[in-house]
Parts: structure tokens; sequence; C-alpha cells
């Protein structure tokens, strides 16, 4: 069974690795995918805070 860390952290990392991946096939820069793959949870947040939500303007 798996503890609730376990499950973060599995998420956390399919996450980064799908930015790299959509990052990397958009740009096809390194450097680029690095960025989005650190930040990649933070643009989900930010993403559903301003087109979802629209609370960010």
């Amino acid at each position: 069974m798996r503890t609730g860390t376990q499950v973060v952290k599995a998420g956390a990392s399919f996450g980064s690795a799908l930015a790299i991946a959509i990052s990397w096939t958009a740009n096809k820069s390194l450097l680029w995918a690095i960025v989005h793959g650190l930040l990649s949870w933070l643009y989900v947040v930010y993403y559903a805070l301003r087109y979802q939500y629209g609370i960010i303007g």
C-alpha cells in the first residue's frame, strides 16, 4: 500500500516529466525543458486560477 507521501512524489515526478516532454516537443530547447520541469505544478495552478476560475486577470 502506498502512503500519501509516495503518491505525492509519484504525481510530482509524472507532472515534471510530462512538462519536460511537452516543452521539448514544442521548443526543442533543453533550457526551457528544465525550467518547465521545475515549474510544472506552479504553471498548472496558474492556469487553473486564470482560465478555469477567472481569479487572475
